[in-house]
C-alpha cells in the first residue's frame, strides 16, 4: 500500500567533468577543494543551477573550478550515492551526470572558484591511494574514472534539456 507523503524528496543534482590527458600511463584532471570534512579531491563538479542543461552546467562547473573550458564528448554515465554528513547529520542524495570531456589550457585571467585550492593531475593508482587515505569528496570521484578507464561511453543526445528549462519562472 502507497502511502501518501506530504514531503517530497529532492535529490541534489550534480556535474561532473572527467577530463583524461594522453600521457601514459593516463591522468585525470582533478581539484583539490575545502569541505565542511576538510581538503579533499574531487573531479571538476558543482550544482545544477536552474535553468540550465547538464551540458552547460558541467561546462560551467569546469571553467570555473580549473579555468579550463570543458568541451563534452561523452556522457558517462548517471549516479547516484547518498552522503550522511557525520558533523550535523544532513543526509543528501545526489544525482550525478558525469561527462567525460578535453579541456583547454588554463586561463590565466581567470582564478580558480572560491574553495578550490588548486588543480591537479593524477594517475588511476594515484587516486585509488588517496581513497584508500580517506582524501576523495565522495566514492563516485573514484567511480568515473574507473569507469573512464573501463571505456564507459553514452552519446551526449542521452540527456535531453528540453527548451522549456530556458523560459522564465511565473511570478506569484
Amino acid at each position: 500500500m502507497h502511502r501518501m507523503n506530504t514531503d517530497r524528496w529532492t535529490p541534489s543534482v550534480t556535474v561532473a567533468a572527467i577530463v583524461c590527458d594522453a600521457q601514459q600511463p593516463p591522468r585525470y584532471l582533478l581539484v583539490e577543494e575545502h569541505t565542511p570534512e576538510g581538503l579533499k579531491l574531487n573531479n571538476p563538479a558543482g550544482h545544477l543551477e536552474p535553468g540550465e542543461g547538464p551540458q552547460e552546467g558541467v561546462c560551467r562547473e569546469a571553467l570555473e573550478e580549473t579555468t579550463c573550458v570543458f568541451t563534452p564528448q561523452a556522457l558517462l554515465g548517471v549516479y547516484l550515492s547518498r552522503f550522511q554528513r557525520p558533523a550535523s547529520g544532513e543526509d543528501i542524495t545526489y544525482v550525478r551526470f558525469a561527462y567525460l570531456g578535453t579541456a583547454g589550457a588554463p586561463d590565466p585571467a581567470r582564478q580558480l572558484d572560491q574553495g578550490i585550492v588548486r588543480t591537479l593531475w593524477l594517475t588511476l593508482p594515484e587516486v585509488r591511494d588517496a581513497a584508500a587515505a580517506g582524501r576523495l569528496r565522495s566514492p563516485l570521484v573514484l567511480r568515473c574514472l574507473e569507469d573512464a578507464e573501463a571505456g564507459v561511453r553514452h552519446p551526449l543526445g542521452a540527456v535531453v534539456a528540453d527548451p522549456s528549462l530556458q523560459v522564465p519562472q511565473i511570478k506569484r
